[in-house]
This record gives structure tokens, C-alpha cells and sequence, in this order.
């Protein structure tokens, strides 16, 4: 999957988030997105899912030599973030059958496979709405990261985990983060320490008198 962006501007009402960025991400490279808590990061990865519209510019997504339309984009994505919701009346292994029928594992991994990886055995029959907050981040990366999807989206990925859990979230990235589009949000370094470029989006952001002009 490759994605560029052209342009790209966003805003809300008078204010624009961020302006003019021009980007190329490419198959098989790990790009970082930093910033301020409020500077658009969250905003950014929304537009580069296709789950948020671009204000100014466009937004060209390729998987190999075909271009997708934007409502297409979701069959090759997976997407991990604080804000998207685990449905909680769903047991753990439920959760993880039900994410199979739509993204299928890497490696042909089979939901009990997925288990072994996460070490959750004693809450395979819980429901998600027992679990403790670290324990559901914890389930959102294994299920996104182990997809077998080329465009890999993550905000925010130490949300909740302990050193621990960082440290298994980053073996899991060592192991299935490879030969695909992967963007990290995040202004924590260790997130994001795989990544071979970085930048800072705030410093696509105008100021609010240059928005009112524009």
C-alpha cells in the first residue's frame, strides 16, 4: 500500500488543523507522526484511514498497481486507537473469531494461536467488559497488528500498558510489523522507536490569523 497526499489540508469552522502537506508513504516503511497533545495527530490518521475527509487537497491511496477509491480502503487496513471501542458483551475469544470473519491472521494464525500470543488463557471465556484497561489495548494491537492487511495504523499504542505490555507490543511489531505501510501516532519515542522517519505535524499547522485570510 502506498499513500500520497497532495495538498492536504483540514479545518473546523475557522480554524485550520494543520495545511500544504505534501507526503509520500510508501510499502514496506514505518513513518512517525508527532506533535503536541491537540496538534491534529488523531486527525491526521483519521484522514489517512479514509474515515475522515480532507478539507483541502487530496489523498490517493495504491495497493500495488491499483488505485483505490476511499470506500475501499478498510479491506486492507487495520487500525488501533484509545477511541475506536472493543465491542464489550463479546468474550475473549469471541472478540477474536469475530475480528477473523472480516482480517484474516498473518502466518494463517488460528484464533487459539492468537491466544498464545496475547497469554490471556485464564479470560479466554471473559467478557471484554471485565478486563482491565491495559488488557484491552493490549487485544486492540494483537488483533490489528497480527492482521494480514498491508496499511497498518496505530495511535497512541502504549495507552495503558505498563513496561511489560511495551515490551510485548514492540516484539509483536518486530514480528508482524514488516513488509507493510505502517504509521505510528504518538509523542512517546519508545512507540514509535521502529520508525524509520518522523515528523511533526504542528508544523503544518497555520495560525489563526492566516487561516482568516485564507
Amino acid at each position: 500500500m502506498d499513500v500520497v497526499l497532495k495538498n492536504l489540508a483540514k479545518r473546523y469552522q475557522f480554524e485550520w488543523i494543520f495545511r500544504h502537506i505534501d507526503l509520500s508513504l510508501q510499502h514496506g516503511e514505518s513513518y512517525a507522526i508527532t506533535g503536541p497533545n491537540g496538534s491534529g495527530k488523531s486527525t491526521f490518521l483519521k484522514i489517512l484511514s479514509g474515515h475522515l475527509s480532507p478539507s483541502k487537497g487530496s489523498i490517493q491511496f495504491q495497493h500495488g498497481d491499483q488505485t483505490l477509491e476511499v470506500e475501499e480502503v478498510y479491506h486492507h487496513l487495520s487500525y488501533a486507537a484509545p477511541y475506536i471501542d472493543l465491542i464489550e458483551e463479546f468474550t475473549l475469544i469471541e472478540a477474536i473469531k469475530f475480528h477473523q470473519q472480516f482480517k484474516r491472521f498473518q502466518n494463517n494464525h488460528t484464533p487459539e494461536e492468537l491466544l498464545e500470543l496475547l497469554n490471556f488463557h485464564k479470560s479466554k471465556h471473559k467478557q471484554l467488559r471485565f478486563f482491565s484497561s491495559g488488557m484491552k489495548q493490549r487485544l486492540k494491537l494483537l488483533l490489528n497488528i497480527c492482521s494480514d492487511t498491508p496499511y497498518l495504523l496505530l495511535d497512541e499504542p502504549s495507552t495503558n500498558l505498563d513496561q511489560q505490555g511495551m515490551e510485548w507490543y514492540l516484539d509483536l511489531m518486530e514480528k508482524y510489523g514488516k513488509n507493510r505501510l505502517v504509521v505510528v501516532a504518538s509523542n512517546i519515542e519508545s512507540d514509535y522507536s521502529f520508525c524509520s522517519q518522523a515528523f511533526d505535524i504542528s508544523t503544518y499547522k497555520a495560525s489563526r490569523k492566516k487561516a482568516d485570510k485564507a
